[in-house]
């Protein structure tokens, strides 16, 4: 009964429970999650040793410069040398500054930030900026590399993280647009990249606390380009250029319009960064007759109170060569020059020849680039030896056919005047106890007074007028040359106008020269020019007050009153010059020189001689190609070279 009741007891109760499917599927879930998050707890501690023990990943040298406290109470020397004009004052010169930099890695918000960095630094690109920020993958990006304290301040109150301040040295130009092309500039890494900073970049860096010094006058700089300015803006000019020399090759002043302003160097017009005193080729016109007269005067072929046909137009192989104020009477060298006739030129460049031209050019630096320390120095253009014949010399003689910097020409013009030594020109100063410079002399001393005389006589009575300065007894030489086109012909009404200058006559201490290029006539300067844009009209006005600003300036007194006059009468050299007693002379009816080129027959539609006199042509010859190294100066010219003013007066030309 009982083992019934047990059975039925056992019979009514419930059996046991069975686990669900749920629930085994749940055990082996959570048996592979911790598998799986052993495994990746397993990789991170793998990974984390590697980079914190096996291979570190360290920040770069800029993050952490950045992040390292500063305890100096001294600058470290600056990366380059200052740059100073000859009185010192500063023209380049680095200064302490700031570069903003970022780590991507560290930006999470790249689009916010670069708004907000905008906001602090207008002149950023935004979307650049937020570019940048977004590169993830790099861990240094430059956003700027020139801030002002006031920027890094700016900057700084944002709290953007990621954000560095790199401290650098920064290269800058107190005088902006002055002298912009002969200092040039640095890359965004304080390396030269144009100009005196270029040239002389290893100097600059080798010697970082020794200032280069340069021949540059700060003061006469700014006036002349100021005046320059005004001359291209009052024509509307393409470009100009100007120059001041002085008589030992030192550059004072050199100016290329347009121009730029040298602190924003990279954000430059390419028309702004040519320079036109170095890299421009430019026929000069009549200023080359300034090469014409003293080779003839050093060859001795010719002297200055001879007289040439210049009656008509010459006409050779279908080309003309005319006067733009023809004269109907046979003219001397100081009225050739005074009137600037072009066939009086071709008449004396005929009598020296191909030959002597060509050498005297060479000897004086017109087939070869200025030596001046800039880089971008152009070689001239010039016809080669093969092709230099009659109508190259006749055309060469005054200005067309050939073309140089204005540098080469201006050179040449100071080798004219200071005395006959041609020196290399130079934009470095004389540096204290430092022996005088050296030079070539390349004419006889008589010959460069008397074309100091001649030079006169253009300023006082022939096409340079308006150079005329009160109290300054200037000399010059206007220059007008057509403009080549580029189907190599002459273009009709557009020209250069130039002029080229030296004061004192009597004792020239510098050279000034102005270039205008492509002047056109004006409404503001038509009561002025009439609608000309020769040199006379357009350059020698820039020259005159230039000369009237720096004279002063540079302690060159004025001369007024009976001194001036009598200084005029004791120096000039009449248009029509008498011939010195026992003097044998050409003229009407001896127009021919023993010597003379058979050039100058064909030219005067003769037959040149079955016997010429080679050995008078031969001595011509040797006379120009005279160079003699080794003649010495201080800063304003030849010392013991200079004649007294009656040796001046009586023995010009005799040389």
């Amino acid at each position: 009964m009982s083992l019934n009741r047990n059975q039925d007891r056992a019979a009514l109760s419930p059996p046991p429970p069975i686990a669900p499917r749920w629930f085994s599927r749940f055990k082996g879930r959570a048996r592979f999650g911790m598998a799986a998050f052993i495994l990746i707890y397993a990789l991170l501690a793998l990974k984390l040793i590697d980079a914190t023990i096996i291979a570190p990943i360290k920040p770069s040298a800029a993050v952490l410069a950045a992040q390292r406290p500063d305890f100096r109470t001294m600058l470290s020397a600056p990366d380059r040398a200052p740059i100073l004009d000859r009185n010192g004052r500063i023209l380049a010169v680095s200064l302490p500054g700031a570069a903003l930099f970022a780590d991507p890695k560290e930006i999470t918000t790249p689009k916010r930030d670069a708004a907000r960095l905008e906001t602090a630094l207008p002149m950023l690109n935004q979307a650049e900026i937020a570019h940048r920020l977004g590169l993830s993958h790099y861990g240094f990006v430059y956003l700027d590399r020139d801030l002002t304290a006031a920027q890094e301040l700016a900057v700084n109150r944002l709290g953007i993280p990621g954000l560095y301040f790199q401290h650098v040295w920064m290269r800058h130009y107190p005088e902006g647009n002055l002298a912009a092309h002969v200092l040039g500039g640095v890359t965004p890494d304080q390396r030269g990249i144009a100009g005196i900073e270029d040239y002389f970049d290893r100097r600059l860096i080798a010697h970082p606390t020794q200032p280069l010094h340069l021949s540059i006058d700060l003061r006469v700089e700014a006036i002349v380009h100021r005046e320059v300015a005004r001359a291209m803006a009052d024509y509307k000019a393409r470009g100009a250029c100007g120059i001041v020399e002085n008589m030992s090759g030192r550059v004072v002043a050199m100016v290329s319009l347009p121009d730029y302003n040298a602190n924003d160097l990279h954000d430059a017009p390419t028309h702004a960064l040519f320079d036109r005193c170095i890299s421009g080729d430019y026929e000069p016109g009549s200023v080359m007759k300034l090469m014409t007269m003293p080779a003839a005067l050093q060859s001795r072929l010719v002297d200055y109170w001879d007289r040439f046909n210049t009656t008509h137009p010459l006409f050779v192989d279908g080309f003309s060569v005319t006067d733009y104020e023809p004269v109907h009477y046979w003219l001397a060298m100081p009225a050739i020059l005074a009137f600037s006739s072009n066939i009086g030129a071709s008449r004396i460049a005929t009598i020296m020849g191909s030959k002597i031209q060509r050498a005297w050019l060479r000897k004086m630096g017109f087939f070869r680039p200025s030596p001046i320390q800039m880089p971008g120095v152009q070689p001239p253009i010039w016809h080669p030896k093969d092709t230099w014949k009659l109508l190259t010399t006749m055309t060469v003689s005054f200005g067309n056919g050939i073309a140089m910097a204005p540098i080469i020409l201006v050179n040449a013009v100071v080798a004219d005047v200071n005395g006959g030594i041609l020196y290399k020109p130079t934009l470095l100063a004389r540096t204290r106890g430092a022996p005088p410079r050296t030079g070539i002399r390349v004419m006889r001393h008589s010959v460069s007074v008397t074309m100091r005389r001649l030079m006169r006589g253009v300023v006082l009575s022939g096409t340079g007028v308006y150079a005329r300065v009160p109290g300054y007894l200037v000399g010059g030489k206007t220059g007008t040359s057509q403009v080549v086109g580029r189907n190599g012909s002459y273009r009709n009404h557009l020209n250069n106008s130039s002029f080229m200058a030296m004061f004192p006559a009597t004792d020239p201490r510098y050279v000034v020269y102005v270039l205008v290029i492509h002047p056109k006539p004006t409404k503001k300067m038509q009561h002025f020019s009439y609608g000309f844009t020769t040199g006379g009209y357009v350059a020698a006005p820039a020259v005159g007050r230039i000369i009237a600003r720096i004279g002063p300036m540079l302690g060159i007194p004025p001369v007024e009153g009976p001194a001036l006059k009598a200084i005029n009468a004791r120096f000039g050299i009449p248009l029509k010059p008498a011939i010195p007693p026992g003097q044998p002379a050409l003229g009407p009816g001896n127009p021919f020189p023993p010597g003379a080129n058979r050039y100058a027959y064909i030219l005067a539609n003769r037959t040149p001689p079955k016997h010429p006199d080679t050995e008078a042509a031969a001595a011509a010859l040797h006379r120009v190609q005279l160079a003699i190294p080794g003649q010495r100066t201080n800063d304003r010219g030849p010392v013991h070279l200079r004649a007294p003013m009656q040796t001046v007066a009586s023995g010009a030309g005799q040389g």
